[in-house]
């Protein structure tokens, strides 16, 4: 009952108040760059490379860097929805896109935070533990999209997910990043899973 509540509560604070302010902030921004030509999937695909580039600095140590590039690349991403909408061409094509691409940055980035972590085993166990709950959030709300519920809720979406992250990494800070990172996003987890649980008949 207490997760259930503690999910609801920051599904509210989130979803409903901080994105929708987000949203009204790129949507002109999204109408800037489709009437140069770019399209949602190139803003998806121009995301994920540049993610890339920032698991790439990480993977060699340089995890300030890394993560302002993969801190930019996720917000490039983040743009693709925008353009989609100024351009008229939102799709389930260009949804299933969006999430592949965006479970292969993560996959990206804590596989290259790994690298820099050899001969860290607690750091390693982090990072593997941190990984499993990011790519279970958004699975719980696919399955419980799947059965016709609303998915969304807790603390650690994807937005919240890179912030962090990249903070962390900016900051010097990847332990303690990882930490807090575990604890959220599986109590994210957890949420998700039992109010989906409760409400399936």
């Amino acid at each position: 009952m207490v997760v259930e509540q503690a999910g609801c509560y920051f599904h509210d604070v989130i979803d409903m108040r901080v994105r929708p302010r987000v949203t009204r902030f790129l949507e002109p921004i999204g109408r800037s760059l489709s009437r140069i030509g770019m399209t949602a999937t190139a803003m998806t695909v121009l995301g994920l490379v540049v993610v890339i580039c920032g698991a790439v600095f990480i993977a060699m140590d340089r995890l300030a860097i890394g993560g302002a590039i993969v801190l930019a690349g996720s917000i490039l991403d983040g743009l693709d929805g925008a353009v989609a909408r100024a351009s008229n061409s939102t799709s389930d094509r260009g949804a299933f896109l969006d999430a592949a691409f965006d479970r292969l940055g993560e996959i990206a980035s804590f596989s290259a935070l790994a690298v820099a972590s050899a001969g860290q085993p607690r750091v390693l166990l982090l990072i593997v533990l941190g990984l499993g709950g990011a790519l279970l959030v958004p699975y719980m709300r696919a399955r419980a999209e799947a059965e016709g519920l609303d998915g969304r809720g807790g603390l650690m979406g994807r937005a919240e997910r890179i912030i962090l992250f990249c903070v962390g990494l900016i900051l010097g800070q990847v332990e303690p990043m990882l930490w807090v990172f575990v604890v959220l996003v599986w109590f994210t987890a957890v949420s998700r899973f039992w109010r989906s649980y409760r409400s399936i008949p």
